[in-house]
């Protein structure tokens, strides 16, 4: 059975603490009462989680935790004592954080970033903020604007942080964030490239004709329904994102379309629909 992952076993015996399920290799597991339902038999495949609680038993859950093995997911710290730091990751039993892979001093009641490890040693499943250790150099010869899973981490000067198809750093920058992004948010986004020190770049819309008519599409939608807009070209990149949820780059190109097709008029402080 493999600690801190999904296993799929068959139901083997029932008692009067819980089920008993069993692996191919004839290992079983405890299933407690509270996890069993009145839909489940003998010879059934259950598919469940297994942890080691809290008096150290290896036992099988069908929770769902908000983090799997190797994963990555912001998780909120509960307690912090001298042992070291516990943070709620959707199980009874809540996950350590050992102080060694602590790469700052963790709060109660703050989230992080955190990877989820097992150490071989003592069969036990950990926590660590240390995630650039478990981030891997990306030796993929990925197609340009080929679609990829992100997770968006922290902001930085540069743009946004990202990991990628859930192993890989990624950047997007600034000038591409063409909506608003919340931390441990699941998107879609293009590779730009593979930078040479393995991260890569990331954009978080297509590019060339087809994200133009796109984005044309999307502004003459909600013009149609207010009327006008009360931006320029010359606005804030920031508020033009907040109303219009694009880059200023890619909101410029949709003006640019609109405005040649005479469907708005650009005035003083606003874009006018032209009906």
């Amino acid at each position: 059975m493999k600690i801190g992952e999904f296993n799929e076993l068959t139901l083997l015996r029932f008692t009067s603490v819980g089920a008993y399920l069993e692996d191919e290799q004839e290992n079983d597991v405890l299933l407690p009462n509270k996890y069993l339902t009145n839909e489940m038999e003998l010879d059934d495949k259950i598919n469940v989680f297994i942890y080691r609680d809290s008096e150290d038993r290896v036992v099988a859950t069908t929770e769902i935790p908000k983090i799997e093995m190797n994963g990555f997911a912001y998780l909120k710290v509960t307690a912090v004592n001298h042992f070291g730091a516990f943070a709620d990751w959707g199980l009874e039993k809540e996950l350590m954080i050992p102080f060694k892979e602590q790469y700052l001093k963790l709060e109660e009641g703050n989230y992080y970033l955190m990877h989820l490890g097992l150490d071989e040693k003592t069969d036990r499943v950990y926590g660590s903020t240390k995630v650039n250790r478990y981030l891997q150099e990306c030796t993929e010869d990925f197609d340009e604007e080929a679609e990829v899973e992100l997770m968006v981490c922290e902001r930085t000067d540069l743009g946004t942080k990202v990991i990628v198809n859930g192993k890989y750093s990624g950047l997007v920058f600034k000038n591409d964030v063409s909506k608003r992004l919340r931390r441990g948010q699941k998107i879609i986004g293009y590779v730009v490239k593979v930078r040479e020190d393995g991260k890569i770049d990331i954009r978080l819309d297509k590019s060339g004709g087809e994200k133009i008519l796109s984005s044309a599409d999307k502004l003459l939608e909600i013009l149609r329904a207010d009327g006008e807009i009360l931006l320029t070209d010359k606005s804030d990149p920031d508020l033009v994102r907040e109303v219009v949820g694009m880059s200023k780059k890619t909101f410029k190109q949709a003006i640019g379309k609109l405005y040649r097709e005479r469907v708005i008029s650009l005035d003083e402080g606003k874009i006018t629909f032209l009906k």
